[in-house]
């Protein structure tokens, strides 16, 4: 298993990288390409849901949390300049999450997810991210959800990235 990953990193490192250059870093951002909404993750064990999107395509965030109070976290979504690629990531800008989520999940329409991860803490003080564990979540064709049974309830990131079924004339 671990020559597996080992195997998969090394030749999917350069696939990420030029899916996070192109949808997360473009040279000419503009408007309608890109934006960043901030939004309040409620605890109290109900479920909400937050939607955002840039022309036919949409990131809704779907949770659950327990514990503490209202949080602010973002939500950015990009399209690539081609249009091939839309991103979104959602997260607490202040690093780790005080919440206990008890579910997750985000869901990308109009594509189909190429790239996907999800942490219990981000950069933020000097920190760096900190992934889930592999089998803490699932990665499917439109979405990403939290593993029932092997999700520890942390989370303060999520970043999804879907080719869209865009194609040139």
């Amino acid at each position: 298993m671990a020559t597996l990953n080992h195997l998969c990193s090394v030749h999917f490192a350069p696939l990420l990288l030029f899916l996070l250059t192109a949808a997360l870093v473009p040279v000419q951002a503009s408007a309608d390409r890109t934006k960043t909404v901030e939004f309040n993750v409620k605890p109290g064990g109900v479920v909400h849901t937050f939607t955002d999107g840039i022309r036919e395509y949409e990131c809704s965030f779907t949770y659950a949390s327990q514990g503490g109070t209202n949080e602010q976290w973002l939500m950015s979504v990009g399209l690539s300049d081609d249009d091939r690629l839309f991103s979104c990531t959602v997260w607490r800008p202040q690093g780790k999450s005080y919440l206990f989520f008890t579910q997750f999940k985000a869901e990308l329409k109009g594509t189909k997810i190429e790239y996907a991860n999800a942490y219990s803490q981000t950069a933020a003080g000097g920190q760096g991210d900190v992934p889930l564990k592999p089998e803490e979540f699932t990665v499917g064709d439109s979405t990403v959800t939290h593993t029932e049974g092997k999700f520890n309830a942390q989370l303060s990131k999520l970043t999804a990235i879907g080719k869209t079924q865009h194609d040139e004339l």
